[in-house]
């Protein structure tokens, strides 16, 4: 009787510690995937100046995207997404330092992005992304398009990123051809001169190095691709981090020989099509080396589509104006979030943005949050997980260190108007109001019939800017033109 007790109890005892075992090992393997614990890699697709109409999981009717179409059913598809400025330099600023570029002064009334004879760029002191995640032991590479500073010590390498191979601007910028005899930059854009790659002498770089003086922006994209999944083969056994961010369809448009002249929308709907085509490729590659299922990858744009380019230009789809315009195609973006079996499929119709990708990738990544200073980015890892509701509940819309707009919840105020290029700008008392959950096309100002929502906004505001402290500008100082 004595040894048959024993027995049992061993045999309870060796149970127990297998019930243990296993509840511990699925709660660990659960933990990992939405803490970040194994960890994950991160990979951030970024395309210029697209707009939220232009993939056709957004509605646009002649622009095929099945890659990021299948991406979108397999991942979630966000709606109300927005970046942190409707121009190029701040919105990549706010996506890196998780920051409002009024902060830090990535914004100006006076330039409103960077340019090849700026004397700024980004603040050293501020903390990129990057940064953060190198505190983790991630490797880092940015490709693509910079637009924070060309000189040496604003270059990715000096902001946190191991590798960079790029352009360190707009692709029109360093725009060598005769505009005045052509009949003046928006002529430009119908002339044969801007398919010669010759009429922008736009450096590629490796690092700090120029290796390619003009690019040729025929093979950009794609050659952004091949950099990318060989960063990726290279670190598969290690954290990573990539940055690629398409310096496409900002124009000038380029597409390469495979895809030009093959989209029922032309050109745009080429280099459209091309980037869709080499997402897939960045996709595939994650899948087959085993790494889809520990890596998150993002897609969205820095701003809404340059419509001042007409053909040219992308589409805001239903959204009022485009780049440049604080209305809603100026800044808000398409996003798909991405990452087989940890993100659920869906379509979260609460807001985010791309400052919350700093705070959100930090925290999966186990590296605390700077606590010296504001960072506006919101952790959306319960949205991305579990299907929750987005903790994100406003958004500020700033043009220069100008506060012209605020969303809170459905409800958006504009306190100033602007068109996107236009010079006239003008003050609204009361402010504009409008439900831009039953109106995204902002069309019907409900402002007389909201007294109270508006009372809300303005308190929003007055508590946003007891805290704001403006960052010097960042901007205005330019070699050639001597502004100071």
């Amino acid at each position: 009787m004595k040894k048959k007790g024993i027995g049992f109890n061993i045999q309870m005892v060796v149970l127990f510690a297998v019930f243990i075992f296993t509840t511990c090992w699925q709660s660990g393997e659960k933990q990992s995937k939405t803490t970040g614990k194994t960890p994950f890699n991160f990979v951030i697709l970024f395309a210029d100046d697209m707009g939220y109409g232009d993939l056709g999981v957004y509605g646009h009717p002649t622009i095929r995207t099945p890659r990021l179409d299948k991406m979108a059913s397999e991942g979630q598809k966000w709606t109300n997404f927005y970046v942190g400025a409707s121009v190029c330099t701040p919105s990549r600023a706010a996506l890196l330092t998780g920051r409002l570029p009024v902060r830090n002064g990535m914004t100006s009334r006076i330039n409103r992005v960077l340019f090849p004879d700026s004397k700024n760029g980004l603040p050293t002191e501020e903390v990129t992304l990057a940064e953060q995640l190198k505190k983790a032991g991630y490797a880092t590479a940015c490709v693509g398009k910079w637009h924070l500073g060309s000189k040496e010590q604003y270059l990715p390498t000096n902001n946190g990123f191991d590798y960079y191979y790029g352009i360190p601007y707009s692709n029109d910028m360093d725009n060598v051809a005769d505009l005045e005899a052509i009949g003046g930059y928006l002529k430009f854009w119908t002339s044969e001169e801007r398919r010669d790659i010759h009429s922008f002498n736009v450096p590629l770089m490796r690092n700090t190095e120029v290796i390619e003086r003009p690019a040729n922006q025929h093979t950009i994209t794609k050659r952004y691709t091949d950099e990318t999944i060989k960063f990726i083969n290279e670190h598969q056994n290690n954290p990573f981090f990539v940055y690629l961010a398409y310096n496409l369809p900002h124009v000038p448009l380029f597409a390469s020989e495979k895809f030009e002249g093959t989209s029922p929308r032309g050109l745009y709907g080429d280099v459209v099509e091309e980037i869709d085509y080499l997402v897939g490729r960045v996709l595939d590659t994650l899948q087959s080396m085993g790494l889809a299922e520990n890596t998150i990858v993002v897609f969205t744009s820095d701003n809404g589509p340059w419509l001042i380019m007409n053909q040219e230009g992308g589409s805001a789809g239903l959204l009022r104006n485009g780049k440049g315009s604080t209305w809603e195609g100026g800044m808000r973006e398409p996003c798909i979030f991405w990452s087989p079996g940890n993100i659920p499929p869906g379509i979260v119709t609460g807001i985010g943005t791309t400052m919350d990708l700093y705070t959100t990738f930090s925290t999966l990544a186990g590296v605390p949050v700077p606590d010296d200073r504001v960072v506006d980015g919101i952790d959306l890892s319960e949205t991305l997980f579990r299907n929750a509701p987005s903790p994100r509940n406003e958004m500020f819309y700033y043009r220069g260190d100008w506060l012209y707009a605020v969303r809170v919840g459905d409800y958006k105020a504009h306190f100033i108007t602007q068109e996107a290029y236009q010079p006239e700008v003008t003050r609204h008392d009361p402010p504009l109001l409008y439900n831009i959950n039953v109106d995204p096309s902002e069309k019907y100002d409900v402002s007389a019939g909201h007294p109270e929502i508006i009372k809300r906004i303005n308190d929003v505001v007055r508590k946003h800017n007891e805290k704001l402290i403006k960052g010097a500008d960042m901007l205005k100082d330019r070699e050639v033109f001597g502004t100071n």
